[in-house]
């Protein structure tokens, strides 16, 4: 009976996967953490798209602790971004194509995402630019079809699309948001900004006067691009209490670091390693609806901070 019992939760188990529903043991063991932090330091090598110091300078100025995040106070009255080098970093094909997507969205949850066929070619050409088209995102691919989660680029490319762009619903019932948009682009829901863990989409906002910037509450302890920092600030009317963001890094770091860890550690805490330092990446799973068979949209992915 004891042996009937153990073949049938197995065999429950593999039907289950099967279909695309993950088990968090078979998963963590598939790929562990030192594997993580290896690939992690690979993808931090090959990002040659990142910015240097000359080309993105930043001014953080007013550095407070958690406990004041709430308190709404503007307590630095210069830009973040004192200079971004455009000609240089946004004419590069990764940047194009990120920056082609950020007017595809309303940023209301509860309003209806309208997707025309200009804007499905602007995602393939984003996921093809970013991934089929850098060392970076080849190095990503290698991994996981090595690992088994994908057998060709097809695939890959397909699930990434259907992860990052397939649309769910925050709210009533509209099919109003998706992952990219709501850790790229970001989102107002309930009166507040939800999402929003870009720092190209920050400095553009800022440059057009529809974000304030007020603080930070973390600051990474890289000397180089990419950094992180946990800011604090307003758009356009809704406040965000903590946006973490790497900062200065490329479209395609960005993209390659949270598909990493959703895919390995869905909905779990996944610890990168980033020129020997410690990065610890937070994902979360979309659980109301589901697409293919059985797998989940990626709700959120950010750099976790103290």
């Amino acid at each position: 009976m004891k042996k009937m019992r153990i073949s049938v939760l197995l065999s429950l188990t593999l039907t289950l996967i099967s279909q695309g529903y993950s088990n968090p043991a078979v998963i963590n063991s598939r790929v562990s953490d030192s594997e993580i932090q290896s690939v992690s330091e690979a993808l931090y090598a090959l990002d040659s798209n990142k910015a240097s110091t000359s080309e993105v300078i930043i001014n953080p100025q007013t550095l407070i602790p958690n406990s004041e995040t709430s308190a709404k106070n503007d307590l630095s009255p210069l830009p973040l971004f004192k200079q971004v080098n455009e000609a240089s970093l946004f004419s590069k094909p990764t940047y194009k194509a990120f920056i082609a997507l950020l007017d595809n969205y309303e940023r209301k949850t509860g309003v209806s995402e309208s997707v025309s066929s200009v804007e499905v070619q602007e995602q393939e050409k984003f996921l093809k630019e970013t991934m089929k088209n850098t060392n970076l995102g080849k190095e990503l691919y290698s991994f996981l079809n090595t690992k088994g989660y994908y057998s060709s680029w097809e695939e890959f490319l397909e699930d990434l699309k259907m992860m990052w762009f397939g649309l769910y619903s925050r709210s009533s019932g509209k099919m109003d948001s998706s992952g990219f948009e709501h850790i790229f682009s970001g989102e107002i829901k309930d009166g507040k900004v939800s999402g929003f863990h870009n720092w190209v989409r920050f400095y553009l906002l800022e440059k057009q006067g529809l974000l304030n910037y007020y603080s930070h509450s973390f600051d990474g302890a890289w000397l180089s691009y990419p950094d992180v920092l946990g800011m604090q600030f307003m758009w356009d009317g809704y406040y965000k209490q903590v946006g973490s963001a790497i900062i200065g890094s490329s479209p395609e770091f960005d993209l390659a670091v949270y598909s990493l860890c959703y895919i390995t550690r869905p909905g779990k805490l996944c610890r990168l390693s980033l020129g020997g330092l410690q990065l610890n990446i937070q994902t979360y799973t979309w659980d109301k609806t589901t697409y293919g068979d059985g797998k989940k949209y990626i709700a959120s992915a950010y750099p976790a901070t103290p």
